[in-house]
This record gives structure tokens, sequence and C-alpha cells, in this order.
């Protein structure tokens, strides 16, 4: 018996602790958190497109080098459901669709994104009617206001794009509106490749 009496003084023992490798349970009410992103990965690091050539056009070509610049030197690219970041964004038009092929910077694919151009083809044909403008006006010495006016035509299309091409992208990849006109000029060039 006094065996028996020396294990009931004995204080209880205290539950184990759960360690790291014990899965946590939660109740299914509470949201799974994820790992916070560093936003400043969630970039365009490189942009590939499929052809090095001059556009036929000098303004495209600089419209589109300026671009290419602008994109690479500060953009927001955020495709969902993909961890990490910087990525390399492939561009390109094939079977008729724009395709966002984004790799890791080791090139390995990790998601692509495929839209119909259909939606697109009014603002890119404008685009490239306002383009032709804007180097018509300018070889023949036309009127500040009138290259000011085209411009402003330009910057126009480009918002709508950027928009347009936003609301495409809506739930794949998250894009902030400058970044989305940017791409949208490339759209354009790409376009007149084809």
């Amino acid at each position: 018996m006094n065996g028996m009496a020396e294990r009931s003084r004995r204080p209880p023992a205290e539950p184990a602790k759960q360690t790291p490798a014990e899965p946590v349970k939660r109740s299914m009410a509470e949201p799974v958190k994820q790992t916070p992103v560093d936003p400043a990965s969630r970039r365009i690091a490189d942009i590939v497109l499929p052809d090095a050539t001059a556009l036929p056009s000098a303004y495209a070509e600089a419209d589109r080098r300026q671009a290419v610049a602008d994109l690479l030197m500060g953009n927001n690219f955020d495709p969902f459901g993909v961890p990490g970041g910087p990525f390399v964004l492939h561009l390109c038009v094939r079977d008729g669709r724009l395709v966002f092929d984004i790799h890791d910077p080791a090139e390995t694919p990790v998601r692509a994104v495929a839209l119909a151009l259909g939606p697109f083809r009014r603002l890119i044909k404008d685009y490239h009617m306002i383009v032709a403008s804007h180097e018509q006006a300018v070889q023949e010495g036309g009127h500040e206001a009138r290259i000011q006016a085209i411009d402003m035509g330009r910057r126009g299309l480009h918002n709508e794009g950027a928009e347009l091409l936003m609301a495409r992208l809506e739930g794949r990849i998250g894009l902030d509106f400058e970044t989305a006109r940017r791409v949208f000029t490339l759209v354009c060039a790409l376009h007149q490749r084809i």
C-alpha cells in the first residue's frame, strides 16, 4: 500500500509539448497563413522576346527598346500560385494567343498563361496607326501641337491597353498599372512582327 500512496503523492506529469515535427491542429475556421513573400522579389528580372530583329519603324523600335528598359528598371509582376521570384518572362505570340511563359532565374519554366488576342486587336491596330501618324508628323515637320495631340492619343491607348491587360490577367498574374502599360507596348511590338 505504501507504493500506492507514493504514486498518488507525485504531481501529475505535464502534458508533452508539441515539437515542430508534429502537425499543428487547427480548426476549420482558422485560416492557413502563407509564408510572407518579399514584394521586391515579385518582379520581372529579365524579358525574352522571340525575335531580336528591328521593327519596321524606327519609332516603334525605339518605343519597344524604351518599354523593355523601363520594365526592367521597375515593375510589379505577381503570378498567382507561383512562389519565389524574381522571374524571367518569355513573351510571345503562339497560335494566335499572347503567351506569358514564366521562368525562374535558373530558366526553369514555372507557369505559362495564354490570352486570346481578339480583345486586343482593335487597340493594337489603333496603336500602329498612331505610331505611323506620329512618324509622318515628325517627317513633315509638323506643328508641335499636332505631335502633342498624337502623343496624347498614344498615351490614351496605352492606358486602355493596360486596363484591358490587367483585367484579362486578373486571378492569374497581378500587374501594377505602369507594368501593364509597358507590357502592352511589347504586345503591340510582337503583333507587328506576325
